[in-house]
């Protein structure tokens, strides 16, 4: 979810350098633009390591990956609906927090909120956030902080939403009023009609992958997206980033939790809770934070070593909502999106 930010692990170049290098490696499945280079060089050299990044852009594709045998990872860091499924599947290796120096620096108020492994015994978080909205002013100079920005025909063709189920689910049920984890299926059928009739219709398309390159070279002027990765691809660009505002709308919107989970047959699994133990060392975490512009949220002693600013605070998260893995319900979901929604797509 960085104006300035320039360090960032393209896999595409370093993981084959990684990969050619002898010596233990400890092999990560993370989410595009989420750890800096320079965390991830500080504990190869510290550990005498080699970590091979690869990225995925959806809770979805991680799973699905996992799930055909994909990867050889150590470590991933899924959001909390799926936590609550691999749990369920056993598919995590329990976190042995003996192991742990730093786990008490996590905030008690996360943990609160992660209602499906309160006690870290399969996962750690690792941020706290939310996804939004990012316009460019100087195309769209009049806009409501809204989820209806997304049912404007004038706009058609320059906006994309994520393709991301509970995420584009989330909008349309806040936006109509429900919460983001109802079970009610008429509610669910209105979020679906919403998006197929008013939003849909106006989007070039759902992209969770590509949309900060394409906002940042025009063809976008409204994306649906995570911050972070919007700055990051016009961080060269001084006039776009002055044009550019992001925004949580101001029905509310989808919260997350990423954590940090080990996954079942791990073969570096001490090495594993060394990686998870260094990211909640304060100095770590806030230069974790730094890199992307983003308050210290799991991390309590880190806000201490925060330096630079955020491109949204705690505050702001509070009209967000958590998606939490709704069971069998869920279908009511799988439904509407698959079928209908990304039908045709």
């Amino acid at each position: 979810m960085k104006k300035s930010v320039v360090f960032f692990m393209v896999a595409a170049l370093v993981v084959p350098v990684l990969v050619s290098c002898g010596g233990p490696r400890l092999k990560i499945y993370n989410w595009t633009y989420y750890t800096p280079d320079t965390v991830i060089e500080k504990f190869e050299k510290e550990y005498g390591v080699k970590v091979v990044y690869d990225q995925f852009a959806s809770n979805e594709e991680l799973y699905a990956k996992l799930k055909t045998g994909g990867g050889g990872y150590d470590i991933i860091f899924p959001s909390g609906d799926f936590v609550s499924i691999m749990m369920r599947e056993d598919m995590l290796e329990k976190i042995d927090h003996a192991k742990m120096s730093n786990l008490g620096n996590v905030d008690p108020e996360i943990l609160l909120k992660a209602i499906y492994d309160p006690n870290m015994e399969y996962s750690v978080p690792y941020y706290y956030g939310a996804a939004g909205v990012i316009v460019n002013t100087a195309k769209v100079p009049d806009f409501e902080q809204s989820w209806s920005i997304f049912g404007r025909e004038d706009l058609r063709n320059r906006m994309t939403m994520l393709d991301d189920m509970r995420e584009v689910m989330g909008g349309a049920l806040v936006f109509l009023g429900y919460s983001v984890n109802t079970k009610e299926p008429a509610h669910v059928i209105a979020a679906r009609d919403l998006i197929n009739n008013s939003w849909k219709p106006n989007l070039t398309k759902f992209d969770a992958e590509s949309f900060g390159k394409g906002y940042a070279n025009g063809d976008f002027w409204v994306v649906h997206g995570y911050a972070e990765v919007v700055f990051e691809e016009i961080a060269d660009y001084p006039q776009l980033l002055a044009d550019t505002v992001f925004f949580i709308p101001h029905e509310g919107g989808v919260a997350y939790i990423d954590n940090m989970c080990i996954i079942k047959g791990s073969k570096n699994i001490e090495l594993a809770h060394k990686f998870i133990d260094f990211i909640h060392r304060p100095e770590i975490y806030a230069e974790f934070v730094d890199a992307f512009e983003f308050p210290a949220t799991a991390n309590v002693p880190a806000r201490q070593f925060k330096t630079g600013d955020s491109l949204y605070t705690v505050e702001e998260l509070a009209i967000t909502e958590l998606v939490y893995d709704l069971g069998p319900e869920l279908e009511l979901y799988n439904d509407a999106w698959f079928n209908s929604i990304r039908v045709g797509e």
